[in-house]
């Protein structure tokens, strides 16, 4: 084998090695991604609001518009959720088309979102929202978390539960 065969072969294989690095890299971001993004949905649902709970999804600074309002850093995004989950006994959020795209260190997510909430007044009244999520995301030394987004409702049925005086904002 001549020298220019051996060179042109190897960089071939080093260039195919690099690309299937970034394929690889690019598939388990989008999973990670769309793992972190299930995992939040079913959390809703379990009602475990702590710490630990924000920690495993948030950044320090994130920014979340709800439709009981927009709260800005991690701590603040933990009492908001407490204080709108508060309100249900039992609720299902199902999320779908997640829609991925990653960029670095950073990505956007966006799917469909279908919330079944149970009123905890003892009315047993339900509550039914759906819309799009809009999030975007940063790769942290613990994994990807959520640094801002947005829950937009496009449409609801039952009679919303009512947050106490002075809490949405």
């Amino acid at each position: 084998m001549d020298t220019d065969t051996y060179t042109s072969t190897h960089t071939n294989t080093d260039t195919d090695a690099d690309e299937t690095r970034r394929q690889v890299r690019a598939l388990t971001d989008r999973a990670e991604i769309t793992d972190l993004m299930g995992r939040y949905l079913l959390s809703l649902d379990e009602g475990v609001f702590d710490e630990e709970w924000a920690r495993a999804f948030h950044t320090e600074d994130v920014t979340a518009e709800m439709p009981i309002g927009t709260v800005r850093g991690r701590t603040a995004v933990l009492e908001r959720i407490r204080q709108g989950m508060a309100l249900f006994d039992r609720t299902v959020h199902l999320g779908t088309g997640l829609t991925v795209e990653v960029d670095g260190d950073r990505a956007t997510a966006r799917g469909a979102q279908l919330s079944t909430h149970i009123l905890a007044d003892g009315s047993d009244g339900l509550f039914v929202s759906a819309g799009h999520t809009d999030s975007e995301l940063v790769r942290t030394a613990d994994g990807w978390r959520i640094s801002a987004t947005a829950l937009r409702v496009v449409w609801t049925r039952g009679t919303p539960p009512r947050l106490p005086d002075g809490a949405a904002g």
